[in-house]
């Protein structure tokens, strides 16, 4: 009875977690929709007679300090924030698997060169090298995510390397190395899909904190560069008129709050899936 009560715990939590995901996929689905065919206005055309407006049919969340509408801009910005997001974690991604997977399968000077890289990045908080690599390349939502890539490969490379290593003394690949399969298939067929379920828990969190650093970087200046639409560069572009019209604050800054608590939801709910499902193949 008691370990039927825990199965039965489990199974609401991930109904409840899917009920979010599933809430955030229609979310997003129909702000894609609406941006892609009902989007009237030019986010970056403007209107000095229409500035600070209130809510209207015409601009269902208002207009800007410049006449822009708000809700063209807030959707639009979506696209950057989380575009450029997804953008630097599927890069560093590509970068960091490969390099943990042949660091963990060959090894010695290899695995000695790229584990040494890996260190010197992480001497330091993932924030300041940002800020660094950003400073140095300077402004621009191009040099910006180039500058995270460089931070976030570390992680994946790190994490697949370790993985590797676990994976590589079990029987399944000593037989494949036996049968004289070549080390590039082994990687490929026996080791990448173990690998996987770790990887994209670990891409889900970890695109909140990237979500997150691009809005901090554009908020300051080092991210999106005007007029280009952008949560975080609109709260910076809101901050005079807070006392005025603080909605144009909230606005985006509510978007960033709810889309990082959403792929935090996914985040919790892929890694207790993935548990149970390495629960019950044991």
């Amino acid at each position: 009875m008691k370990g039927l009560s825990i199965r039965l715990l489990k199974v609401k939590k991930y109904s409840w977690q899917r009920m979010m995901v599933l809430i955030c996929m229609v979310f997003v689905l129909v702000a894609a929709i609406y941006a892609f065919f009902y989007l009237r206005h030019d986010p970056t055309l403007t209107n000095l007679d229409g500035r600070l407006q209130g809510a209207s049919l015409r601009h269902p969340l208002g207009t800007d300090q410049l006449g822009r509408d708000v809700l063209t801009r807030l959707l639009l910005g979506g696209q950057q924030t989380i575009g450029y997001s997804l953008l630097a974690m599927i890069v560093a991604l590509i970068i960091g698997i490969p390099i943990g997977l042949i660091s963990g399968y060959k090894r010695g000077l290899v695995d000695r060169v790229f584990m040494r890289m890996a260190d010197g990045f992480l001497a330091f908080p993932d924030t300041i090298v940002a800020i660094v690599l950003s400073g140095l390349l300077g402004p621009g939502i191009g040099n910006l995510v180039l500058a995270i890539v460089l931070v976030k490969w570390v992680s994946y490379a790190r994490l697949v390397r370790s993985t590797v290593l676990s994976e590589s003394q079990k029987d399944y690949v000593l037989i494949a190395r036996t049968n004289g399969l070549s080390p590039s298939k082994i990687m490929r067929k026996h080791l990448f899909p173990h690998i996987i379920g770790h990887v994209l828990v670990l891409a889900s969190l970890d695109l909140g904190k990237i979500i997150l650093l691009i809005s901090a970087f554009s908020y300051i200046g080092l991210g999106a560069q005007p007029p280009i639409p952008e949560w975080g560069a609109m709260l910076n572009d809101s901050r005079p008129y807070f006392q005025s019209r603080p909605e144009l604050m909230v606005y985006p800054g509510l978007a960033i709050v709810v889309v990082v608590l959403l792929t935090n939801m996914l985040g919790d709910y892929l890694r207790d899936y993935f548990d149970v499902k390495k629960e019950v193949r044991q």
